[in-house]
């Protein structure tokens, strides 16, 4: 659980980063950039446990996820480190794909295990729904507040990387156990979206 816990982290940081990216190309003040970053990492838990009846949401109860989400963003926001990072600009968008897509794999399985533990009578689409919601949703969140097209709407092979991993896990749940579940589709996430990232998968967009 403790390297599971440090995978969330990272992940936490990857969504905030990009939230607060997001922020700075739309030349927001720091306080703009800090809801944004939190948005992103924190906004598909809330929505998760809202739908779960989780009161009040996790985010609440710990803090420390909000408190790197808004650490990360701050950092972001610095100018002097923003352009350490653009000096070697591929080397930093190729650290936050890997970044974001376990984060998406995490907190899809996460959420995934949130729903069939809790006392809701959780079925594989309910479980499915609230997987991909945990890990599309901050994205969603952050976009909208930003003003523009959501991503998972718009862009790669990336909601649909979320919905694959969260059936696998689901699926496989009542057959192999909780952890070996977890660990499958999180990888499946994390396989699907590098590759998708790498070879441009895409969906067929109306024209």
């Amino acid at each position: 659980m403790a390297i599971l816990y440090c995978l969330e982290i990272i992940g936490t940081a990857a969504f905030a980063a990009s939230g607060a990216v997001v922020g700075v190309q739309k030349k927001m003040d720091v306080f703009g950039v800090c809801i944004l970053g939190l948005t992103a990492a924190v906004g598909g838990g809330v929505l998760r446990d809202l739908i779960l009846n989780i009161s009040p949401p996790a985010a609440f109860r710990d803090p420390s996820f909000a408190l790197i989400a808004a650490l990360v963003s701050v950092l972001i926001f610095i100018p002097t480190l923003r352009d350490a990072f653009e000096h070697n600009r591929k080397a930093y968008e190729r650290l936050l794909l890997v970044m974001d897509s376990v984060g998406l794999g995490l907190f899809t399985v996460v959420g995934v295990q949130t729903a069939l533990v809790s006392e809701v009578e959780a079925n594989a689409f309910l479980s499915s729904f609230v997987g991909v919601l945990t890990g599309v949703g901050g994205g969603l969140m952050r976009d909208v507040l930003a003003g523009d097209s959501p991503y998972i709407f718009a862009k790669d092979f990336y909601a649909c990387a979320s919905i694959i991993g969260a059936l696998a896990c689901a699926t496989l749940w009542p057959l192999i156990g909780e952890s070996a579940s977890m660990m499958i589709g999180a990888i499946l996430i994390v396989i699907l979206r590098l590759l998708a990232a790498n070879y441009r998968w895409s969906l067929p967009k109306a024209r």
